[in-house]
């Protein structure tokens, strides 16, 4: 191994942050998890860690749309969250999340589906641009979900962290309707049947 290499898992081990962003080392297909091991890229622990980025960075992107203040710090959270989850899932048998955090979901959960009305019709994703980007975010969620499922099967994962991401596409999906309500625009609703002759 090259000096600079070493140099470079010894910071990865110690947890340092790196200066050096190209390292090389994905070239043959694998990479680094936090325990220092290595897996390749299309396992299913990299597919959900992959997913749960990306979550993340949807997250980002709803961010820099106007929001109510109680949305956009409930998204900054989430968004801390999600880091605590990806730190979980890139170290094997470790765990990060906590019961606290899926029960803060819950409240949230609780506290802005209080003010909406009784659904009584499936709806669809849209309305206000913030709502749909909050739509495109809870169906990220729930295939970062399938991905998590998935790796359970294969390798235990938290209780706590499978409770964290079915209880935040519950929480993006409240959030859509929350959105189109404080941008004047009231649920989408499915039409059964609307182009059938």
């Amino acid at each position: 191994m090259s000096e600079e290499k070493q140099q470079n898992s010894e910071s990865e081990r110690k947890g340092n942050r790196l200066s050096k962003i190209v390292t090389r080392t994905g070239d043959a297909g694998t990479t680094g998890l936090g325990d220092g091991s290595r897996t390749t890229k299309d396992s299913l622990r990299i597919a959900a860690i992959g997913d749960v980025d990306e979550l993340n960075s949807a997250l980002g992107l709803l961010l820099c749309e106007e929001l109510p203040d109680p949305v956009r710090s409930v998204l900054h959270d989430i968004q801390h969250d999600l880091f605590d989850l990806g730190g979980e899932l890139c170290l094997p048998g470790m765990e990060v999340m906590k019961q606290s955090q899926v029960a803060r979901l819950e409240a949230i959960v609780e506290d802005f589906n209080s003010d909406l009305p009784m659904l009584k019709e499936f709806i669809l994703p849209g309305g206000t641009r913030p709502a749909a980007l909050a739509h495109l975010c809870r169906t990220i969620c729930r295939r970062a979900e399938r991905a998590m499922v998935a790796l359970h099967h294969a390798e235990a994962l938290s209780e706590p962290a499978r409770r964290y991401i079915n209880r935040l596409s519950d929480l993006l999906f409240v959030l859509g309707r929350s959105l189109n309500r404080s941008g004047g625009r009231g649920d989408v609703l499915w039409q059964k049947g609307r182009t059938a002759a």
